[in-house]
């Protein structure tokens, strides 16, 4: 992986928009390009995701970065790892920041390492205000979240529980003056608890990324395309995908089509990037 370059708050490259918060930190490093002036957009949620919450981060990361945002996030298990994995599809632009240094023994999750490694290679970057070698605790991961809020235009929390750092960097956000997104989700779920009390406060609910767009005064998204598949299985499977996700037996149910036929179309389409299985033989439309 690339240097570390250490960049100081008087240095020319150094983020005007982190420069305003309250307390910016005094020095950040940083592998990979960091651009002074670029539009950034937080996505932030739970470690424990569900195949709906997976499905919007995907799904909102992809429209966002095709809008010509660089989507940042925290590198964290879950709709973080989303999130930074849907720009890099899009062959697009994304940032994470760490609550550890950003060297390769300490990076956090250690799992995500290869991922680390992507973002660099594609053009993205690796933040943090500690320095190599630093260990995560329960202080640089709260106190890492402001440097996500403080980066960007505006934030949105896909699932989180009551208690989540996703709030916290919401809270952030919200003292920064930042704009705050929240998508509503089942109200069974623990994991729509955060972005439900989040809504209730008065930030925004969302589910579209033109939503943001539009908050953000950006030109919108079109996602006005027929959803048309090549055979009339791969239609007949598209079709019922086109409101939720399903589990591959819900699919066979919907489509009325064999087992088999259905497996080796999804397969089809998985390869064809028109869907994605969300894990557990769940399946949804893809964005790419």
């Amino acid at each position: 992986m690339e240097e570390i370059k250490k960049i100081n708050t008087d240095d020319k490259d150094y983020p005007e928009i982190l420069r305003k918060i309250k307390d910016p930190p005094k020095v950040l490093y940083v592998k990979g390009k960091i651009l002074p002036n670029e539009s950034c957009f937080a996505i932030v949620g739970t470690r424990r995701y569900s195949s709906y919450g997976k499905q919007v981060a995907l799904g909102m990361a992809n429209d966002l970065a095709e809008s010509g945002l660089t989507i940042i996030s925290g590198l964290a298990p879950g709709i973080d790892t989303f999130a930074h994995q849907a720009v890099l599809e899009r062959k697009g632009r994304t940032i994470a920041v760490l609550g550890t240094g950003i060297d390769e023994k300490t990076i956090y999750p250690q799992s995500n390492l290869k991922l680390a490694k992507k973002i660099i290679e594609t053009g993205g970057a690796l933040v943090s205000e500690y320095p190599p070698g630093t260990r995560g605790t329960n202080f640089t991961f709260p106190q890492r979240n402001r440097i996500i809020a403080g980066l960007s235009l505006g934030i949105l929390v896909v699932e989180a529980k009551e208690r989540s750092g996703a709030l916290i960097t919401a809270e952030f956000g919200i003292k920064q003056g930042k704009k705050v997104f929240a998508v509503p989700g089942s109200i069974y779920s623990s994991n729509s608890k955060g972005p439900h009390n989040l809504i209730k406060k008065g930030v925004k609910l969302i589910d579209s990324a033109n939503d943001i767009l539009k908050e953000l005064n950006l030109p919108l998204g079109d996602k006005t395309g027929i959803i048309a598949g090549e055979t009339k299985e791969e239609n007949l499977i598209l079709e019922s995908l086109k409101e939720e996700s399903l589990y591959v037996d819900k699919i066979i149910e919907k489509t009325k089509l064999q087992a088999p036929t259905v497996a080796s179309t999804l397969s089809s389409l998985e390869i064809k990037g028109r869907v994605r299985n969300l894990g557990g033989n769940v399946y949804a439309i893809s964005n790419r």
